[in-house]
């Protein structure tokens, strides 16, 4: 399978379980990979037979500036699920979310999730 990568995106959300999470927000990067079949694209160079970047930055932004979550595993699984409900040619996506600041004591470079769903299931 071929894949299509986006690499640390970066919103500012207010996502979180503390309230000043949810009241002054923080930075939030995302990672997209997403499994899909290349070829015919790569044979046509035709945008219709592919996805368009722009859309998949999209519908990642509108989850991430959207209404706040408590987990950043809610928001993996909402990234997930509107890119392989929304992106036809799309098979499988990984997403990693990373909180770079979160309001947590300890020396660490970052936080953050990583999920993996296919289509079906």
């Amino acid at each position: 399978m071929d894949k299509i990568y986006f690499n640390r995106m970066e919103f500012y959300g207010y996502h979180g379980v503390y309230g000043e999470e949810n009241r002054l927000g923080q930075r939030f990067l995302v990672d997209l990979e997403l499994s899909l079949d290349l070829s015919l694209a790569a044979k046509t160079d035709d945008l219709n037979d592919t996805v368009n970047y722009a859309d998949i930055y999209d519908t990642t932004q509108k989850i991430m500036e959207g209404p706040p979550c408590q987990l950043v595993e809610t928001l993996c699984e909402k990234i997930a699920q509107a890119i392989l409900g929304q992106f036809d040619p799309v098979e499988e996506v990984m997403v990693r979310v990373i909180k770079p600041d979160p309001p947590i004591p300890g020396h660490y470079q970052s936080v953050g999730v990583e999920i993996s769903r296919k289509k079906g299931r």
